[in-house]
């Protein structure tokens, strides 16, 4: 990844990903955080938290409610309560 410059986006197409943030969506419209995962070849390269902060800076932009049940981003919450 050296040169390349990271970027969140969501991606139901499945194309090349170094890390992905699992969700659902549920009937009344709420996005389900539920799993994050980086690829153990982009581990401790702070991506995980860049992928974090980028999902959750796009749904509140889009005026979208979410519940969080994964623990990295609960976790990441915790640590980061202004986000």
């Amino acid at each position: 990844m050296a040169g390349v410059e990271p970027r969140v986006v969501d991606n139901p197409d499945g194309d090349e990903l170094v890390g992905e943030i699992r969700y659902y969506v549920r009937d009344d419209a709420k996005v389900v955080l539920v799993h994050t995962e980086v690829g153990p070849e982009h581990k401790g390269q702070g991506l995980g938290d860049f992928l974090v902060q980028g999902a959750l800076d796009d749904l509140r932009e889009r005026g979208i409610e979410y519940r969080v049940i994964c623990p990295f981003v609960a976790a990441y919450l915790r640590r980061h309560p202004q986000s």
